[in-house]
């Protein structure tokens, strides 16, 4: 019997950022993968990051991450998304080259002290005393551990669905994980059912590029890593199309061929990723939707395009695809189809992502009914650390909503469950003029420093940051210009005359870096890069101030905690089914409980004036 700290089960995205961030931390991780060559893989589109999503991303790689730097190395075509709008809701996003993120992500973990990889199936956990203790493999070997991370996407119990055709699977060509879901639904856990859906592979030989339009990445591409500054590999433009009239025509004509309209699926999909059927349905007005032809790799001529994921038969795929412009004689490699899989309530998960009813148990990514590379990333990371605090008999690490997406994320998640597959957006998050994405490692890398997840290299790199953000703001501070050189430069001047710094135009004109910067001279010394972040944070703080000033007046007291055996049966006055619902939840302080459906003010205040008393009584004794 073989042991170790911490088993992740699955290699996907949350499974490879917990088993790299336990390695990190020290502890002896083991990897179990179905297949050690899936590593990695991209099961869906070939991209990463966007709005919110790009934000986690910089999270991840702000706490030594593998997903920002592996997907620099493999990225073949960078957007920042808004652009025009201010850095509070702009997102890094790339077209990754899945072959090129396989073999990245593989060495990353292969090569990685303190975690070995084991190709085998896991078909049982081991639990001792209610408590999971390990994992049973296939051919009936048994592996101890102080936890386990359950990290299974999509395989437990996996149903792929094309048209009125139903195949058993993770993925196209993957085994789904059937013995181990039916085994865990044996545990009692809250189970459901969710869907979500991949559009046909086309072959990008067979598309006539030469009348559609393009699509270019930026001039000056934004890397995910704040270790990286510019690509690693060529760069490519993706190709743009719309469906027309006639693709609408042939979806409505066969609906009912269509798994999801014609009764073979029953689970929720992602609301804002709808298959072309929901598009043609709940957009009838619309005469077209556009679809974005994402090459696949630079030495692949699989094409993916995004924005035509479908669940009817391949003759109709077929059909459809073929009348669009610019795809009139394209091939089909692969067939779109839906799949349905096994997730758990969230609302049973601690903070740390640990189970309640089933302690030494971790769940992350879409188990936790998330969609996404970047989400499931972001919760794989955060297991991966509690893990190994729990083995270690540490108090768990909780990211909470005022420091990261990652910590919105976990919230939302426990305190309003997941009828549909979770997306994160920057409209979730009430703090995300503080939550940039360009300020990610001014956020959570110190954090990291101290739950030893950092590198000395990041280390290094990020104090030289700091300390050439401190000098700047230092030497800003103290340059003060007068009403010449502001009449010169043309920036405002105060009517009263009262003189400002150079860090305080900052603040007052946001483009005042770019203007400063042509003044030679000036700002000597200072890189552009140092400046345009002090730009920014001088820009947001006086707006961070008016929302922070704004959340905590309507939360004064929503951080107190509430302990884990809170007896919520004890309070007068609380309805039962309030009750239950925080019973079952378990939140974890008064912000967590105020986001339960069905809260109440009145509700809060029971609970709140509860705690207080239970405080006074411990004082008392």
């Amino acid at each position: 019997m073989k042991r170790f700290d911490v088993i992740v089960i699955g290699g996907g995205h949350a499974g490879t950022e917990a088993a790299h961030a336990a390695a990190r931390m020290g502890a002896q991780v083991a990897l179990v993968t179905l297949s050690t060559r899936d590593l990695g893989v991209m099961s869906c589109n070939p991209a990463m990051g966007g709005l919110g999503k790009g934000h986690i991303i910089r999270e991840i790689d702000a706490l030594d991450g593998v997903m920002g730097r592996v997907s620099d190395r493999a990225g073949i075509q960078f957007r920042l998304l808004n652009r025009r709008k201010g850095p509070a809701v702009q997102g890094p996003r790339a077209q990754i080259d899945r072959a090129l993120y396989r073999a990245e992500m593989q060495a990353e973990m292969t090569g990685m002290a303190n975690l070995r990889v084991i190709e085998a199936e896991v078909t049982d956990l081991r639990v001792d005393t209610g408590r999971v203790t390990g994992v049973v493999l296939a051919d009936g070997t048994t592996l101890e551990a102080g936890a386990v991370i359950l990290t299974a996407g999509t395989f437990l119990r996996g149903t792929l669905h094309i048209g009125d055709r139903q195949l058993r699977g993770g993925r196209m060509g993957d085994a789904s994980a059937d013995r181990l879901g039916d085994r865990l639904r044996d545990l009692g856990l809250g189970v459901g059912r969710l869907k979500t859906g991949t559009p046909p592979r086309l072959d990008g030989r067979s598309i006539d590029w030469a009348i559609l339009d393009r699509q270019e990445g930026d001039a000056e591409p934004v890397m995910f890593s704040f270790l990286n500054r510019a690509p690693f590999v060529r760069q490519i433009a993706c190709g743009i199309t719309h469906t027309n009239a006639r693709t609408h025509e042939i979806i409505r004509e066969n609906l009912s061929r269509s798994a999801l309209y014609g009764g073979y699926i029953s689970s929720t999909g992602p609301r804002y990723c709808p298959s072309v059927e929901d598009k043609v349905v709940r957009f009838a007005d619309k005469d077209s939707h556009q679809i974005f032809l994402e090459p696949e790799g630079l030495e692949d001529h699989t094409v993916y395009p995004n924005g035509i994921s479908t669940s009817l038969p391949e003759d109709v795929q077929d059909a459809y695809v073929r009348s669009i412009r610019g795809l009139e004689s394209v091939r089909i490699l692969q067939p779109g189809y839906a799949i349905e899989y096994d997730y758990f309530d969230p609302r049973g998960l601690k903070g740390s992502l640990e189970l309640t009813a089933l302690p030494g148990l971790f769940l992350a990514g879409q188990i936790n009914g998330t969609t996404g590379y970047e989400e499931a990333g972001g919760q794989g990371l955060v297991a991966g650390v509690n893990a190994v605090r729990l083995v270690r008999g540490e108090d768990p690490w909780l990211p909470s909503r005022r420091d990261s997406y990652i910590g919105v994320m976990i919230d939302d998640l426990r305190a309003n469950g997941a009828t549909e597959p979770y997306r994160m957006f920057t409209s979730r998050a009430e703090y995300r003029l503080s939550l940039r994405a360009d300020n990610a490692d001014q956020r959570l890398t110190e954090t990291g420093i101290s739950l030893g997840l950092v590198s000395e290299t990041r280390k290094a790199a990020f104090g030289a940051k700091m300390a050439a953000l401190s000098a700047a703001r230092d030497q800003l501070s103290a340059r003060i210009v007068t009403r010449a050189e502001a009449e010169d430069w043309g920036l405002p001047y105060a009517a009263s005359g009262e003189r400002r710094s150079l860090m305080d135009y900052l603040s007052i004109v946001p483009d005042t870096a770019a203007a400063l910067l042509a003044q030679g001279g000036v700002m000597e010394g200072l890189d552009p890069e140092t400046l345009t972040q002090l730009s920014r944070d001088a820009t947001y703080e006086k707006y961070a101030h008016r929302q922070d000033a704004a959340v905590e007046m309507l939360r004064r007291d929503e951080d107190m905690r509430i302990p884990d055996d809170f007896d919520y049966a004890a309070i007068s006055g609380l309805s039962g089914e309030l009750g239950a619902k925080l019973a079952y939840v378990r939140p974890q302080n008064l912000a967590e409980a105020g986001r339960i459906e069905g809260m109440t003010p009145a509700a809060l205040t029971l609970i709140l004036a509860r705690l207080r008393r239970l405080a006074r009584d411990r004082g008392a004794a």
